[in-house]
């Protein structure tokens, strides 16, 4: 294709992450998800790591309405905020009922090495820049996701008790969420040097590497690489 001024800059960062993106799809963690073989206990990690992040993650979108740069932008952030709060993680909330843990435990959840850097990293990344800098570090987790339900859903694989991730991930609501991550990333980068969205692009293929150590973290169960010290 073209230079990067001549499209649309999401396709510009699609066409740079789909192979870690499709990565994901031939993980086992996620392949699991999609035909119901996955290990209950794996997932419940999942759950509980993912819970955690999720926390973080929804910080990130109360800093984007500070930073955002007209009252359009500050509500769609607020709509991105209550749809993580309200929506993705009363699915969690759901799962956790089923297995019998509590949103006290929940929420005390100690975070793991992966769960702990990638939230880490995203902060970091809203609180140095622009609005633009929070867009890019949320992008991908939304995005990717929506991307592997798509693909899990028209797999049709008979996910079993996982078949609730797979309607929420792909779901009009979830749907609606990603599409509005793609469109502030989009109107941030309206007149961006090429310097500029360079730094953008490195942020979303940054945190999608990420988004794959944290599948790995919970197909391995992992929390820390060495046992803690007395």
């Amino acid at each position: 294709m073209g230079r990067s001024e001549d499209k649309v800059f999401t396709e510009r960062l699609f066409e740079r992450v789909e192979p870690i993106w499709n990565s994901y799809l031939e993980h086992p963690f996620v392949k699991g998800l999609g035909d119901g073989t996955l290990d209950l206990e794996k997932f419940k990690h999942w759950l509980k790591q993912d819970y955690i992040y999720l926390i973080e993650y929804a910080r990130l979108f109360a800093v984007g309405a500070s930073k955002a740069t007209d009252l359009a932008m500050m509500t769609t952030f607020g709509e991105l905020l209550h749809g993580t709060l309200a929506t993705e993680m009363a699915l969690h909330r759901s799962y956790a009922a089923q297995f019998g843990i509590t949103q006290e435990e929940l929420e005390a959840v100690q975070a793991a090495e992966v769960t702990e850097s990638y939230t880490s990293y995203m902060l970091k990344m809203a609180h140095q820049g622009g609005v633009e800098y929070t867009i890019a570090a949320v992008l991908a987790c939304t995005w990717s996701y929506h991307y592997i339900g798509e693909h899990l859903a028209a797999s049709n694989n008979n996910p079993g008790v996982y078949q609730e991730w797979v309607d929420m991930y792909h779901s009009p609501e979830f749907t609606e969420l990603k599409d509005d991550c793609i469109r502030l990333m989009n109107e941030a980068a309206e007149g961006k040097s090429e310097a500029e969205l360079k730094v953008l692009e490195e942020i979303v293929v940054k945190t999608s590497y990420y988004e794959y150590l944290f599948w790995d973290m919970a197909e391995n169960i992992s929390n820390w690489p060495c046992k803690e010290t007395v």
